[in-house]
Order: C-alpha cells, then sequence, then structure tokens
C-alpha cells in the first residue's frame, strides 16, 4: 500500500468521524429546535449505530468480490447525500432517515481499512499504521466536537456532506484498483463463530462496547439534566475525551506493536473503570475534565488493541472478522 493511498483511507475516516460524536453533543439543541424531548432526539444516535452494524456485516464479504474501489466510491457519494439531508432537514423524521443512510454507507470505510492494512503491512508495524489512521479519525471527531459549541447544528452535517464531494473526486482520480484482493463472494460468518479464540475476541467487543457507549453517547444529556451544564462546557468536555484519544489511538498503537496487543487492552479496561467512578460521583468541572482525558486515553488503548489484535487472525478469517469488528461495535454502541 502506497503512502497516498493510506492518506485517503485515513480522509475516509475522517469524514466518516467527523461528526459521529458530536451527534450526542448536538442532542440537547436539535430536541430544542423541533420541540421534542432530549430522550427522543437521543434515537439520531443509536439509530445510526445499529443501521451502521448492520451494513457493516455486507462489506467485508463484498470487497472480496468486487473491487473495493468501486464499493468505496459508491459508499462515500451517498454518504455524502446523507449528511445533506440531515444538515437541510425540516421535519424530525427526515432527519432520522439521513442518519440511517449515513449509517448504512459510512459503515464501508472501517472494515475496508482493517482489510487493507492487514493484506498490504508486516505484522509488527499494523499497530502504528492502525492508531494513525484511527487518530486522524479522533482529530476529525475533535474538530466536530469543538464547532459543536460554537457553531449552528446544521453546519456540522452540512460541512462533511460538502467535503465528501471533494474527496470522491480525489478518490475517483487517485485511488488504486484492488482487484488482486478480490476472491469469490461469500459470508463466512459461521466458520467464524465455530472459532473459540474469535469468538472470546468478538464477545469482549461486545461487552466493552455496550458500556462504553452507554455512557460516552448520554454524556451531553448527563451533563446538561444531572450537572446543569451549557451546551459550551458540555461540547468542551466531549471535546477532551477526543483529543486523548487522539493521542490514546497513535501511542497505543505504537505501544502495541512494542509490548503487545494484550497489555495494551488491559491498560484500557482499567482507566475507563477509573473514570465511571469519577462520573458516578459528580466531581467539579475541573475534574471533570480530568476525568474525560483518562476516559478517552482508556477507550482507545483499548479500541487500538482490538484492532490490531484482529489484523493478525487468518487471512480467509480477515474480511468477515474486520465487518463483525465494526458491526458488533455499533450494534453494542446503540443498545448501551
Amino acid at each position: 500500500m502506497k503512502k497516498f493511498t493510506f492518506i485517503i483511507l485515513c480522509l475516509e475516516g475522517a469524514l466518516l468521524s467527523f461528526n459521529v460524536a458530536a451527534a450526542a453533543a448536538l442532542i440537547p439543541s436539535v430536541a430544542k429546535e423541533f420541540a421534542l424531548s432530549q430522550f427522543s432526539v437521543g434515537a439520531i444516535v443509536w439509530s445510526y449505530m445499529v443501521t451502521y452494524g448492520l451494513a457493516a456485516l455486507l462489506y467485508g464479504p463484498l470487497v472480496r468480490k468486487f473491487d473495493a474501489r468501486t464499493v468505496e466510491l459508491i459508499c462515500i457519494i451517498l454518504f455524502s447525500f446523507a449528511n445533506l439531508i440531515v444538515g437541510f432537514a425540516k421535519g424530525f423524521l427526515v432527519l432520522l432517515s439521513g442518519r440511517l443512510l449515513m449509517g448504512f454507507f459510512g459503515a464501508s470505510v472501517i472494515p475496508l481499512g482493517l482489510i487493507l492494512i492487514a493484506r498490504h503491512k508486516a505484522q509488527e508495524e499494523r499497530g502504528k499504521y492502525i492508531g494513525t489512521f484511527f487518530g486522524l479519525t479522533f482529530i476529525a471527531s475533535l474538530l466536530g466536537l469543538f464547532l459543536s459549541g460554537v457553531i449552528y447544528w446544521r453546519f456540522i452535517f452540512l460541512i462533511p456532506g460538502t467535503l465528501g464531494f471533494i474527496l470522491w473526486a480525489l478518490m475517483y482520480f487517485c485511488l488504486p484498483s484492488f482487484k488482486e484482493d478480490m476472491g469469490v463472494f461469500e459470508f463466512n460468518y459461521f466458520s467464524i463463530f465455530k472459532d473459540k479464540g474469535i469468538v472470546r475476541i468478538l464477545s469482549y467487543i461486545f461487552l466493552i462496547s455496550l458500556i462504553y457507549h452507554a455512557i460516552q453517547q448520554w454524556l451531553g444529556v448527563y451533563f446538561s439534566t444531572q450537572i446543569g451544564l451549557d451546551q459550551f462546557k458540555i461540547s468542551m468536555l466531549i471535546t477532551l475525551t477526543a483529543l486523548s484519544g487522539i493521542f490514546g489511538e497513535i501511542w497505543g498503537g505504537l505501544l502495541a506493536d512494542s509490548l503487545g496487543r494484550k497489555k495494551i487492552i488491559n491498560w484500557g479496561i482499567l482507566l475507563m473503570i477509573f473514570s465511571i467512578i469519577f462520573l458516578v460521583l459528580k466531581p467539579p468541572l475541573w475534574f471533570l475534565a480530568l476525568t474525560m482525558i483518562i476516559w478517552g486515553l482508556g477507550w482507545t488503548f483499548n479500541h487500538v488493541g482490538l484492532a490490531t489484535m484482529l489484523t493478525d487472525l487468518p487471512p480467509d478469517a480477515l474480511n468477515e472478522a474486520a465487518s463483525l469488528n465494526s458491526s458488533i461495535r455499533f450494534i453494542s454502541g446503540g443498545l448501551g
């Protein structure tokens, strides 16, 4: 994989991630504009995640048969249109429909990134590339979260909707074909679940994602209703999670290569446990800020360690494992 190809993959990840985290922070503002309860508007988070999780099951097997370049070109252009639907929505049902489409077409990006890194990078350096890939997605999340506190909420969807067309043009002219990676179109999920080692990894991913998103996606509501913070402070606190997550992904990826995948995963879960305890105590604002930093580091250490571990699986299990990773994370996250 050439450097420029990797850069394009990172730009896709950034486009996908720009408003994923920001959506949770925008719930109070969207609810106010549409005169709905914050709990009802929370559907813009879980509906996206569940749709994403189900659609992700398609893309791993799909790029085994069809050129990944073609699949991504179609998905990015439709993902961009879906963002514009949300940004211009006059009613909440239209907005929700746009979020469902965003989830369906955006689900192609992460499985493809993991598959290509696994196939084209040596095992001892995959953590570095995966950490960089996800680190840049966190930079995009950070930017989206920051802007969610200072600009009108619709622009959080209009910006990636517009930039997506520019990225599509760049991909059309510069992204190489991946036909050499193609094989027979088939779903091997039953064989995946016969492997107890893979099942243990996927079960762990389900549990950790359920816990994380049960907390993360409702932080905006928690800070608003239980602690009484305004939109700006809410966005800034959640922004700290994304900021620490940038370092967590990149640093964690490097450590996953040098110290081992399992050690980084365990460090991550310990940091998350400490953060949950601090949140329950409803500490003062400065301590909430510190808690968000620890929370972001814990999640991303765990995340990059698990993602790198998946790329070490045998080639015949890679496509399904990459899809299941995204599917399980987002379905369990939506449930959370």
